[in-house]
């Protein structure tokens, strides 16, 4: 029996205890993306996409899924403590695949609602049928098997011109006695000139064999502005499997930095759609890998409509026997004239036996734009290694300041100051080797 099988016999088999305690709104999803999930099944990497990155045997091991909804007997707090200095934030948080409260005290402004995505989705289903899973529909088949099983989830909503002040943080923590796989949904919504900086943290408090799958919707109205950081700080027996869609209007801005510090297995897929004149987009990403880890980013920065900028930079550090796979691509529509559009990819591999691949796209099919794209593989630069050791730097010294300052221009790009500073700490250390696991959670020190 194949593994595609294996998970649509589970599917049918609990079919009723799947939807028994979910809103309409996510059962109808689940049953048309189980239909199109039977279609193609796991993604074989004779697919372009999937080349690397072999997926579909990361589902090979005999996961447990809490399909009854059995409750964690969890204290989140005392899993995860924020230990940011001076960030204040609303909290959330996703244990598994299920949303608790962050309890944070916090008053939002009126009308906003940081809440869980089944609760609101049997409460106010008007307000989320226009936006559940209908850029999600379109994903690859990993998005139809979250849409399949996921139960619940986070829906941030902001209406119009609301402006909110204090940084929204949302925690994932994979927590169980057993090997676990989760499905868990993220819906943001800013309306017309709102404003939200959204920080997602991701962590694991386990050594057993996880798997994640995590679907996020981000929609942006006409002058809305959002900035996501999302921080992956899991274990080496981690599997992450994440897909964004982001659709952006007219004069939206748009800045998302995906940091990955310790990981196992990551593939993230970032999309991003440009559908009204003046919006922006700011994308960036930091990978530092060693032992046998492996992250795969792959993006597609969609301009429909002209007069729309965007800006993508992601750097990779790669020691070991770490694998590195970035594939970019920018997408210019016949009616995206004046479009504005810079793709970076810089690569260190530190070891003869770390590997990058990286494919750089861009496609235009329009003529009145200003367009580039570049990437770069190589090792740290000798001659400027030779320079500091010739003014008194130890040879391993100079060699963590040059990563350290490479990886600076991606850490630069984060608004918030507090988490800027500490970012820059946390790279530090790990660049050193002194992070190996989540030290924000309390289970790992």
């Amino acid at each position: 029996m194949s593994q595609e099988q294996e998970y649509i016999d589970i599917f049918e088999q609990n079919l009723a205890l799947i939807k028994e305690p979910c809103a309409e709104l996510l059962n109808e999803a689940r049953e048309k993306a189980a239909i199109r999930f039977k279609a193609t099944g796991f993604p074989g990497t004779k697919e372009e996409n999937w080349l690397h990155s072999n997926v579909a045997k990361r589902f090979a091991t005999d996961y447990g899924m809490n399909l009854g909804r059995v409750e964690v007997n969890t204290d989140r707090r005392t899993l995860f403590t924020c230990d940011v200095p001076n960030l204040n934030t609303h909290q959330a948080f996703i244990v598994n695949d299920t949303f608790r409260d962050g309890e944070s005290g916090k008053k939002f402004p009126d009308g906003v609602i940081l809440a869980s995505l089944n609760r609101i989705a049997e409460e106010s289903p008007s307000l989320l049928e226009p936006y559940y899973n209908t850029l999600a529909e379109q994903g690859d088949s990993i998005a139809q098997f979250n849409t399949m099983f996921a139960q619940d989830g986070i829906v941030l909503y902001i209406p119009k011109n609301t402006v909110v002040e204090e940084t929204v943080q949302i925690v994932t923590l994979l927590q169980a006695n057993v090997e676990m796989l989760s499905n868990r949904r993220l819906l943001v919504i800013l309306e017309e000139n709102s404003q939200a900086s959204l920080l997602i943290c991701d962590h694991s408090a386990m050594e057993k064999q996880t798997l994640s799958t995590q679907v996020t919707e981000i929609f942006i109205g006409r002058g809305a502005q959002l900035d996501l950081y999302e921080l992956e700080e899991t274990a080496y027996s981690n599997t992450r499997l994440s897909h964004l869609f982001v659709r952006q209007e007219a004069d939206s801005r748009f800045g998302h930095s995906n940091i990955t510090l310790t990981n196992g297995f990551t593939r993230n897929y970032i999309s991003v759609s440009l559908e009204g004149k003046g919006a922006e987009a700011d994308i960036n990403g930091l990978v530092i890998g060693d032992k046998n880890q492996h992250t795969d980013n792959r993006t597609i920065v969609d301009h429909k409509t002209g007069n729309c900028n965007s800006n993508e930079l992601y750097k990779y550090i790669l020691d070991e026997q770490s694998t590195g796979v970035f594939a970019g691509k920018m997408l210019i529509r016949p009616d995206a004239q004046q479009t504005v559009s810079q793709q970076t990819n810089r690569n260190l591999c530190l070891t003869s036996d770390a590997h990058m691949y990286a494919q750089p796209q861009l496609e235009i099919y329009a003529d009145d734009v200003k367009c580039s794209h570049g990437s770069t593989v190589g090792q740290l630069d000798d001659n400027a290694l030779f320079y500091m050791q010739q003014r008194g730097i130890p040879a391993d010294e100079a060699r963590h300041l040059l990563m350290y300052a490479f990886a600076g221009e991606v850490i630069e790009n984060i608004k918030i100051e507090a988490l800027r500073d500490r970012l820059h700490m946390l790279v530090e250390k790990r660049l050193r080797g002194e992070l190996n696991h989540c030290r924000t959670c309390a289970l790992c020190k």
